[in-house]
């Protein structure tokens, strides 16, 4: 089925004990969409501005991605973001953050994107969210995901947005921060009294779970032996899981479960490279693998 996503395109400037990647491909559409290639055709919508050096053809190059709804706005400055990483990079610390063009109103979803079935509103200003989910006829299956400055500075806009989604894909810190509990499992419920049937708490290396009515699943993450940068990594699991169930045209709680292992090792990918260096260089191939890998350690 047809799937969507809007979110940041940006340029990053990532540190970690490894080394630093200055003024790389980033943004949460960007990630998301190249690992959700990998199962189906991908709908891009996102804005940049005349200052971008990239040229996202070439980066989707032989990808399934469909730039029709990427705008690029003259006079105005891309999204922009420097962070780092320390002792077991667990936690991203922002450096710096220029909102730039995602300070300004959202692109326009072109017409023919606008029947699309399954939704992903990447992580970026929960009002663009709303707005850009709005501009579509009748989704079937909405996921939106966010971040702990968006729960800071913008809750009662992000709460508007829990209401209009099926699932809520967040990082441990960002359930707590929001719902105020500590206990996960308690999170997870109160963040499903908000709107999505679902909730998606990634844990890092520590994997993720699952929680819905009557439904709890935990998968550990994928051991990876060597951690060169985790930025993205969220993303590409997010493109993961909704590539899978795009791909299949099933949301219920078994494919989700299948979703999620799938969003496990694709994300695994990411963070042994800067950048998209890592999983721009794989096949599908590649994931299948690591997913029988997967499949073989939690069996018991």
């Amino acid at each position: 089925m047809s799937l969507l996503v809007t979110g940041s395109i940006g340029i990053d400037t990532v540190v970690t004990p490894f080394g630093k990647s200055e003024n790389c491909i980033g943004g949460s559409a960007v990630y998301f969409s190249m690992a959700a290639s990998f199962f189906t055709p991908v709908r891009f919508v996102g804005v940049i501005g005349d200052d971008c050096p990239f040229d996202l053809a070439k980066v989707f190059a032989g990808r399934n991605v469909d730039l029709a709804g990427l705008e690029v706005r003259g006079g105005s400055k891309t999204f922009r973001w420097k962070g780092s990483y320390q002792g077991d990079m667990s936690q991203a610390i922002t450096d710096c953050l220029e909102l730039n063009v995602l300070s300004e109103h959202p692109p326009v979803v072109p017409e023919q994107f606008r029947d699309s079935e399954f939704v992903f509103l990447a992580n970026t200003h929960p009002t663009l969210q709303i707005q850009l989910l709005e501009q579509l006829k009748s989704p079937k299956f909405v996921v939106a995901d966010t971040m702990n400055c968006w729960i800071d500075r913008q809750t009662d806009e992000l709460k508007r947005l829990l209401g209009k989604i099926n699932v809520l894909i967040l990082n441990e810190g960002e359930a707590k921060m929001l719902t105020k509990n500590d206990n996960l499992a308690v999170a997870a419920d109160e963040l499903r009294k908000l709107g999505p049937k679902f909730v998606v708490i990634k844990k890092g290396a520590d994997g993720s779970m699952l929680a819905g009515e009557n439904e709890f699943f935990m998968l550990p993450g994928f051991p990876t032996k060597e951690v060169k940068d985790p930025t993205g990594a969220g993303d590409a699991f997010a493109g993961a899981f909704m590539g899978y169930l795009a791909s299949v045209g099933k949301t219920d709680a078994k494919f989700m479960r299948t979703a999620i292992a799938y969003g496990t090792v694709t994300a695994s990918l990411v963070i042994e490279g800067f950048s998209m260096s890592s999983i721009s260089a794989v096949g599908k191939t590649v994931i299948d693998a690591r997913l029988a890998q997967l499949r073989k350690m939690t069996e018991f």
